[in-house]
């Protein structure tokens, strides 16, 4: 049984830096929300319309802007940013198990990989020839470590995850069950309707400190390498299609589909539902809304949407039935602005004699 993690509101003050409010000595022991915290539980304010939750909540302490914690009775700590002073402190509390440095018997490792002494191997995961495992690294059961393929400092593949030959992934790389990394890309050349297979010799290059999502796929490249920055964050259920480039700490949420050779900036967010067409270039600091179909390059940094938004049936296909009859209303429009261009020339005539 896990033993229980317990820290005073003191030592967790210290560590953030914040501005204690309340008793220096009171126990915490984990982290819930406003509306299930309880005495032993802190909990944080970070979204306006939770507000309503203070009055009621039984956490022991909360993490509070010095604006939210006046009228505020209870223990509290004062932080510029309650929801990164939760980040932080999460990992505190975490449950996750610890890995234990070593081979498992069951795992089958290559003579020629290398693994470093301080990594842990887990039961069945496959480390082929030439493949490198750094120093700290986790590999999970079942997980298949491909042939050339390496794994920097201090990353963590969950169970099954499978990297075919040649990916590159740097240092505190998480990745997720299910993740694929270095699936051939969709290359084809179509010869009188038959598609001929083309090999895919590139790779795929993880920067440090990323993280990849459950079930997220990542093909590598058709010449040059696929190409993941430093510090991106991919949620679970993305496809990322080969020779595509994300730029350092993008972010992109679930089910978003990438094409083939489209090139992302640094510091974008990618909601969920998105998809991009191939060949496309979207500049640093966008974000694009969910389920906005991208099929030109943005070449200005601001937020981007498509498609519409929710609304009750019955108006949504009103609005349906109005779109279909844009283009005879148009050609309608076009042929009364005629008539009024023709109309005010005759009228224009007539005023001149």
């Amino acid at each position: 049984m896990m033993s229980v993690v317990v820290f005073t509101l003191g030592q967790l003050a210290e560590r953030l830096g914040a501005t204690l409010h309340g008793r220096a000595d009171r126990q915490i022991s984990g982290l819930a929300t406003l509306q299930e915290a309880q005495p032993e539980q802190l909990s944080f304010l970070a979204n306006p319309q939770y507000r309503k939750f203070l009055g009621q909540t039984q956490a022991g302490a909360l993490l509070l802007t010095p604006a939210d914690a006046e009228g505020y009775a209870g223990d509290a700590l004062l932080v510029a940013n309650p929801y990164l002073a939760y980040a932080e402190l999460s990992h505190l509390f975490d449950r996750k198990p610890q890995a234990v440095a070593g081979v498992h018997p069951t795992a089958v490792v290559a003579a020629t990989a290398q693994v470093h002494a301080s990594a842990s191997i887990g039961p069945y995961a496959v480390i082929e020839s030439g493949a490198q495992i750094a120093a700290g690294v986790s590999i999970g059961a079942h997980c298949v470590v491909g042939a050339r393929s390496v794994v920097g400092e201090d990353g963590w593949l969950a169970p099954r995850v499978t990297l075919y030959h040649d990916v590159q992934i740097g240092k505190r790389v998480v990745i997720q069950s299910g993740a694929v990394l270095g699936g051939e890309g969709f290359g084809f050349a179509n010869e009188k309707g038959v598609w001929q297979k083309i090999a895919q010799i590139g790779g795929v290059t993880i920067g440090d400190d990323v993280e990849i999502g459950a079930n997220t796929t990542i093909d590598r490249g058709a010449l040059a390498d696929t190409q993941i920055g430093n510090g991106v964050k991919l949620d679970n259920q993305i496809m990322i299609a080969h020779n595509v480039q994300i730029g350092d700490h993008t972010a992109m949420a679930g089910c978003a589909g990438i094409s083939g050779s489209t090139k992302i900036g640094k510091h974008c967010m990618i909601a969920g539902g998105v998809g991009m067409v191939g060949h496309i270039e979207v500049c640093d600091n966008v974000f694009v809304t969910g389920m906005t179909m991208v099929t030109r390059s943005i070449t200005e940094p601001g937020s981007y949407s498509s498609g519409t938004a929710m609304q009750p049936a019955g108006e949504w296909r009103k609005s349906a039935a109005r779109i279909r009859q844009l283009d005879e209303m148009a050609r309608r429009l076009q042929q009364l602005e005629k008539r009024l261009a023709a109309v005010t020339s005759d009228q224009q005539t007539s005023s001149e004699a």
